[in-house]
């Protein structure tokens, strides 16, 4: 029998599944609890994201098995940050190719390119 098949790592394993249960529980709860209180607005979205993010947090870690997979999280993090920086320099670049126009974040000088007044009133006539 391996280790994980061993009869000990299973209670221990079905253990562990019933605190986080009753840590969900006991967040249900709360949460139910803190809807029933008049908190403010800003206060009262705050509570909620902290418990939602707690039972979240939970869930994705032990049942999704994502606390055993930190290298893969990372990775797609890393991966994530790069196709990020990426597209923002991709849109600041090509908004740079808007020659002669003063909208987007460079302003490009008009060296070869005619004023769109200019191209405008051409094509008027």
């Amino acid at each position: 029998m391996s280790a994980d098949h061993h009869p000990e790592a299973i209670k221990k394993q079905v253990s562990l599944y019933w605190k986080v249960f009753g840590a969900l529980t006991i967040g249900t709860i709360i949460t139910v609890a803190i809807a029933n209180v008049h908190l403010g607005i800003l206060l009262g979205i705050a509570v909620a994201l902290v418990v939602a993010l707690v039972k979240g947090s939970l869930v994705a870690g032990y049942f999704m098995h994502l606390f055993h997979e930190v290298k893969w999280i990372y990775g797609v993090l890393l991966l994530t940050a790069v196709f990020f920086v990426v597209l923002i320099a991709l849109v600041m670049w090509t908004t740079a190719d808007q020659q002669g126009r003063h909208s987007g974040t460079f302003a490009v000088p008009q060296r070869h390119v005619e004023p769109h007044h200019a191209t405008e009133a051409a094509e008027a006539h």
